[in-house]
């Protein structure tokens, strides 16, 4: 005899043909995550285009995407619908229990008119939205599970249906490809990343080191002379001098070549602002960071994303612009006895605007070369604006502040 059907369950998925525009509409949110893994976002980053895509896709006022780890908890676990305030209410990232559990043993999508009446369904966490009708597919790789991609409180009434299952299960298929070239894309940069820390390394040894040990047994040969032959002891410590100034050279020549790990762990946006926040921490003036406009490739496949992102730039170009704002910031600081600094990226049509703005004492810049500007380390910005193609002014007027802005070309 069979067993009576859960009324709570919605009907079993029969075959639907998906419509045309279905799936040009899911080709188009597909594409938004794969051009996503183009532009160098991370896998996190990835995974939140495909929730936001499939919320949008499927009308759904929450959604979710979680990534198993070996743990019993979820290597990542991003939302839609959720805002920071309430995640941070809602506590610890879920862990694989419950219907998140089952719909990772069982790998089979998952339809349900109410998901609190399943018995699968245990408990959720006092700030926890309620969620109601329910949609959840897991996204494999083959007999693999990646992850599960769930929705919840379709805004049509009615609820998931047949049609619904159906497009979830094929853009989770697609989904699954960009999740793995953005996983293969990490791992290959994370790659060059320490093949280019092992390159630097054995430059600091080859060149720098040698040259500091030589420099070692020369001012020793100084020392042992200084008593004896002082003119020749003299000589010796011109030689000194010299090899100094060349280790120094070298040294500064590989440390301008490495390329800062807060850029592979947060990126550019989040690097600067963890700078400012920083600065803001530590000393008396306010210090402030706004981002405006948004970069190229995010305008098409994120039009309602915040524009706190700039990883479409280049690698050097990141550096540079972070360098760039490091030192000029470290100037506004430390000389311009300032009340406020601001720092301001934009993205306009003509390419990235970095500007660094202080109310502090200024001086005069309108001498050949800009009084004042020695010392401020603007060689070095000029030289890193012109290494990518960008160009370097400081403006700056006694009593009226500070403002070096940096434009790289789009």
């Amino acid at each position: 005899m069979s067993q009576p059907a859960d009324p709570a369950a919605a009907p079993a998925a029969c075959p639907v043909a998906v419509s045309e525009r279905d799936r040009d509409a899911v080709l188009h949110a597909v594409s938004s995550a794969v051009l996503a893994v183009t532009r160098h976002l991370s896998v996190r980053e990835v995974l939140q285009v495909i929730v936001r895509s499939a919320a949008r896709l499927l009308d759904a006022k929450y959604a979710a995407l979680g990534v198993p780890d070996d743990d019993g908890a979820f290597a990542e676990f991003v939302a839609e619908g959720i805002s920071d305030e309430q995640w941070k209410a809602i506590g610890p990232t879920p862990r694989q229990h419950g219907m998140l559990g089952a719909m990772l043993r069982e790998g089979a999508p998952v339809r349900l008119a109410d998901i609190r009446k399943d018995p699968r369904f245990e408990w959720w966490p006092k700030a926890h939205p309620i969620l109601k009708d329910f949609l959840g597919v897991p996204i494999m790789d083959g007999g693999t599970v990646l992850g599960i991609i769930f929705l919840s409180n379709k805004r049509t009434p009615g609820g998931f249906d047949d049609a619904d299952e159906e497009l979830l299960t094929l853009f989770a298929a697609h989904a699954a490809i960009a999740i793995t070239n953005a996983r293969l894309y990490e791992r290959g940069r994370e790659l060059t990343v320490i093949e280019e820390r092992t390159r630097m390394a054995r430059e600091l040894h080859d060149a720098v080191s040698q040259k500091l040990f030589s420099l070692r047994l020369t001012a020793r040969a100084a020392a042992a002379l200084a008593r004896t032959d002082p003119e020749r002891a003299a000589e010796t410590i011109d030689r000194v001098e010299r090899m100094a100034g060349e280790a120094l050279t070298e040294l500064r020549a590989v440390i301008v070549e490495l390329r800062p790990p807060e850029l592979d762990r947060h990126g550019l946006v989040d690097s600067l602002r963890k700078q400012v926040a920083l600065l803001d921490r530590l000393h008396p003036m306010k210090v402030a960071f706004t981002v405006e406009g948004e970069p190229p490739g995010d305008r098409d496949s994120a039009p309602d994303s915040a524009p706190d992102r700039a990883r479409d730039l280049a690698p050097e170009i990141e550096v540079a612009v972070l360098r760039v704002a490091q030192e000029a910031l470290h100037n506004a600081v430390r000389h311009a006895r300032a009340a406020r600094i601001d720092v301001r990226l934009a993205h306009e049509e003509a390419g990235l605007v970095l500007e660094v703005s202080d109310d502090g004492a200024g001086f005069d810049s309108s001498g050949p070369d800009g009084a004042g500007v020695h010392g401020l380390g603007l060689p070095s910005m000029s030289d890193r604006a012109q290494a990518v193609g960008g160009r370097l002014s400081v403006s700056s007027a006694p009593g009226r502040g500070t403002t070096v802005r940096l434009e790289v070309p789009a």
